[in-house]
């Protein structure tokens, strides 16, 4: 299996490729953002479930990879098993979000600790890359980062209750006819099983892109925004379909279980493999060693206020813990790092709080 390339434009020398193999199985993509300087912080960057590593380096706007690289970090980018640069959301293997947090992230952080030694490592995660990053952490199968920023969701999933309506009808109607759905209507043309989920989507929608509907005004299907459409420059705009890929329908279960449980829980009980992960991570946040910071645009059309949530239930339930919330006024899900002046809007907030922590 090869890994699709990067879209982005950097130059060779500086971008390192160091894919491997989880102990499962699942080949993975790790890359590394090098400079002259040996001494700098490194910073893992979790995309989200059907992304990839490319949403941090949109080549169109001044992009995450950027301005960490220009504040003197050292980034890291993680193409976990859900990025649409891998064929698993599609084709192979099944897999649920608990092997991420076993597997996935804990294999990268070792690696990447094999290569920085005793320099800080930070991790950046959005949406499914935190949420699975949150079990990680408290199963204690990451210990010692020096701060973690979680975007969109981390412990306590909040859902709207029509995403999660479609998701369990949608799960048990759809899953003996289809098992992904597409974002491309290219690939998917007129006379599809899909075409349906399409049609849905476009009902009452202002664009009339099919892969925008899809994804800005459906989420797969889920009912749900994943982003404000003011907020994508043109030419990212005219990339989603690169920039997302298929989401699994096989997926929606798990999905669905943690936002009934308002929880990130596991999906699987009497398999002796993930007995290292907490039935319940909310149960065992104490176990959380580093500050977080949870970050949400105010207009989160998927996740809604779960991160103001989070913070509320963690100041309550572990006061000793450093965990702080900020809200951008104006965004949603996606566009907090994709959009067009997140740079300007957005990844100040990251850098404080690395700076913070990192002093």
């Amino acid at each position: 299996m090869t890994l699709r390339p990067l879209y982005a434009r950097l130059a060779e020398a500086r971008v390192e490729e160091m894919p491997f193999v989880t102990k499962d199985g699942f080949r993975l993509g790790l890359t590394r953002v090098a400079t002259d300087d040996t001494d700098r912080p490194a910073v893992l960057l979790l995309h989200g479930h059907t992304a990839s590593s490319d949403m941090f380096l949109l080549p169109e706007t001044r992009n995450l990879v950027e301005v960490l690289l220009d504040a003197g970090y050292e980034p890291w980018l993680l193409d976990w098993r859900g990025s649409c640069r891998l064929p698993y959301n599609e084709t192979g293997r099944r897999y649920t979000y608990d092997d991420v947090a076993l597997y996935d992230i804990p294999e990268a952080v070792g690696r990447i600790r094999q290569r920085i030694g005793t320099r800080p490592l930070f991790v950046v995660a959005h949406c499914i890359g935190a949420l699975a990053l949150s079990m990680s952490m408290t199963a204690g199968l990451v210990p010692g980062l020096a701060g973690v920023v979680a975007q969109g969701v981390f412990l306590t999933p909040k859902l709207a209750g029509r995403t999660s309506l479609r998701m369990t009808l949608g799960s048990e109607l759809l899953r003996s006819r289809i098992d992904h759905v597409p974002v491309d209507f290219r690939t998917v043309g007129f006379r599809s099983r899909h075409t349906l989920l399409f049609a849905l989507a476009s009902r009452k929608a202002t664009c009339p892109d099919p892969t925008c509907q899809i994804l800005h005004n459906s989420a797969w299907g889920m009912g749900a925004s994943l982003f404000v459409h003011e907020n994508l420059s043109a030419a990212t705009h005219n990339r989603l379909a690169e920039l997302m890929g298929p989401a699994p329908v096989w997926i929606w279960p798990h999905l669905r279980r943690i936002a009934l449980a308002r929880s990130v829980v596991r999906w699987h009980h009497g398999d002796d493999r993930y007995r290292a992960l907490p039935a319940n991570a909310l149960d065992q946040a104490s176990g959380i060693d580093c500050p977080v910071l949870l970050l949400s645009g105010s207009e989160n059309g998927l996740w809604l206020n779960s991160q103001e949530l989070c913070h509320e239930v963690l100041t309550a339930r572990q006061p000793q813990l450093d965990v702080t919330y900020t809200e951008v006024p104006g965004y949603g899900h996606l566009d907090m790092f994709i959009g067009r002046g997140a740079a300007l809007d957005v990844f100040g907030h990251v850098l404080d709080f690395l700076g913070r922590v990192g002093d």
